[in-house]
């Protein structure tokens, strides 16, 4: 099987995260089944990233990715490269990922990304 274009570290333990890759997993399923895309749980695999730098609490913070070069996306880069990936979502990368958009996206993204870790702290899901 051929080396994934894209593989998504996400954290299954926040509701919100979950039901976010659940849908795109739906929708990437010829893509997943094809091994184009994976989506890993980092709960499984805490060490997965390390060689990056990465710990498991910035990935509970923020969606990770690494390409099939090997290069690591992090936050609104990994939807993005998602968005390109997921059939009838390519508008969304070209409208958010473009060279205007982009420091706009990652500051939302980052924003929302700070919330939802801070509520799912408050919750005691880790």
């Amino acid at each position: 099987m051929p080396k994934p274009l894209l593989t998504v570290w996400y954290n299954t333990r926040c509701p919100v995260c979950d039901a976010g890759i659940s849908r795109q997993k739906r929708r990437l399923i010829e893509a997943v089944k094809a091994g184009r895309v994976a989506f890993r749980d980092i709960n499984f695999e805490p060490e997965a990233l390390s060689a990056f730098g990465a710990s498991l609490e910035d990935i509970r913070r923020r969606l990770h990715a690494t390409d099939s070069e090997g290069r690591l996306l992090v936050g609104a880069d990994v939807a993005i490269a998602v968005w390109r990936l997921t059939p009838g979502e390519g508008w969304l990368a070209t409208l958010f990922g473009n060279a205007v958009a982009l420091p706009l996206t990652c500051i939302a993204y980052d924003r929302f990304a700070d919330l939802v870790y801070a509520w799912n702290r408050c919750q005691g899901r880790w």
